[in-house]
């Protein structure tokens, strides 16, 4: 588990049983028996990185207003997907059930502090909040991908993604 974990955060690499198994300093064998396959191991290592991501969100909004939670949670999302390129790039169309669970969880505390904002008036009410989550999800995605990672993108990207999510007064 660790090894694989381990590897998430390295980008480019292939993440294959044999891979991960030769990190372990184990046959592949072996590893298949202790977690059925490739995409249940996996699923098991995305899940151990993205449970305290989501517990860090519910954290920020027990402590923090929604805007505020939203602006603090989103650059420490970036840090993580800079840190763990490989969770997006080698998951896609594996069988990942409790990954799948824990990203819907990951969106819905997004969307919670998207909903408190709008109620108290600092995100604008207009836009559709499936489509803002997807905006934010994506483009937090790209800011993170971008090499040399750069805290001067980071906080640009906030700028103008808070800024665009602000009510404007009717013109």
């Amino acid at each position: 588990m660790d090894s694989a974990t381990a590897l998430l955060a390295e980008p480019g690499v292939s993440l294959t049983v044999e891979t991960i198994a030769k990190r372990a300093g184990l046959g592949a064998a072996t590893v298949v028996r202790a977690f059925g396959g490739k995409d249940a191991l996996l699923d098991a290592a995305v899940a151990r990185l993205l449970g305290p991501v989501i517990q860090r969100a519910r954290d920020l909004l027990a402590q923090d207003t929604p805007y505020q939670a939203l602006r603090t949670f989103l650059r420490e999302l970036i840090a993580f997907q800079t840190a763990h390129h490989a969770i997006h790039d080698q998951l896609t169309g594996l069988n990942l059930p409790a990954t799948t669970a824990l990203r819907a969880d990951l969106v819905g505390a997004v969307e919670e502090m998207l909903d408190g904002a709008r109620r108290d008036g600092l995100v604008r009410a207009d836009l559709d909040p499936a489509v803002t989550t997807a905006l934010i999800g994506a483009t937090a995605l790209a800011v993170a991908r971008v090499e040399p990672s750069s805290p001067d993108l980071v906080d640009a990207y906030l700028t103008v993604l808070l800024d665009g999510l602000a009510p404007h007064p009717s013109r």
